[in-house]
């Protein structure tokens, strides 16, 4: 296999990669909290000495460098839930997995486990203040309301505050599925730089004309790298039947 043949395998592998993403995307598109992904690329210019033209001695390929979360915030869904909230601005909620780990998710669909612990939808429990579980005596289930910075609010008082954890590189936080992620080096915000919606819960960011659209790009690069391959290949043909003439 030649150089080209190569450079055109690069290609192909990273649309590959790109469509996987935006079919993800598609797929999450009514998913609570979910934020788009992004491929991304970089370039990797390989050095050939050999070559008989200055401007064949670089070669470049596609490689596939990781994907980043757009970070956009998704619409309001109210859900008439008092319980259910929405992230105004950046950051998740932090939650405790079955395995003792902490993980964070954007999808506030809450409720409150027979334990009396606040917990996400899928009974994880949420951490609040602290990283300690928000836990609501029985007596105080009646009328619970969540202010904007988070504070759970019952008949006799405050009791207990939901956080709000931000990372200064988006792309070090891993989805885990379930609208769960995973990251390290995180920052708690003040209850002054917190915000919350209550009464509905965040929607998808993904909007579906532009996934559509990229995944016709694709399919458009695709095709054509495809159509180089095959040229590509019919001139070898071309050439060796001539070299075989020649002889």
């Amino acid at each position: 296999m030649d150089v080209s043949s190569y450079v055109l395998l690069s290609q192909e592998q990273a649309l590959r990669r790109k469509l996987d993403i935006v079919a993800n995307n598609m797929a999450n598109a009514n998913t609570v909290g979910f934020k788009r992904e992004q491929a991304l690329f970089h370039e990797y210019v390989e050095q050939t000495t050999g070559a008989p033209l200055q401007e064949a001695k670089n070669t470049s390929f596609v490689l596939d460098y990781g994907a980043i979360h757009d970070t956009s915030q998704g619409a309001f869904q109210s859900t008439g839930n008092p319980l259910d909230v929405m992230i105004d601005g950046p950051g998740y909620l932090s939650v405790e997995m079955p395995d003792g780990s902490t993980a964070y998710t954007r999808a506030g669909f809450l409720k409150v486990l027979q334990s009396g612990d606040l917990a996400t939808s899928g009974g994880q429990r949420i951490l609040g203040e602290g990283g300690r579980p928000i836990n609501i005596p029985p007596d105080q289930m009646v009328g619970l309301t969540i202010a904007n910075d988070g504070t759970i609010n019952g008949p006799q008082g405050p009791l207990g505050r939901l956080t709000v954890t931000t990372f200064a590189d988006e792309a070090s936080v891993s989805p885990e599925g379930d609208g769960f992620v995973t990251g390290k080096s995180g920052t708690l915000l003040a209850a002054a730089n917190t915000s919350f919606k209550a009464g509905g819960v965040e929607a998808s960011n993904v909007q579906p004309i532009v996934e559509t659209t990229q995944m016709v790009d694709i399919m458009r690069s695709y095709e054509t790298s495809v159509k180089m391959a095959d040229s590509l290949a019919q001139m070898r043909q071309r050439a060796i039947e001539r070299l075989g003439k020649a002889s």
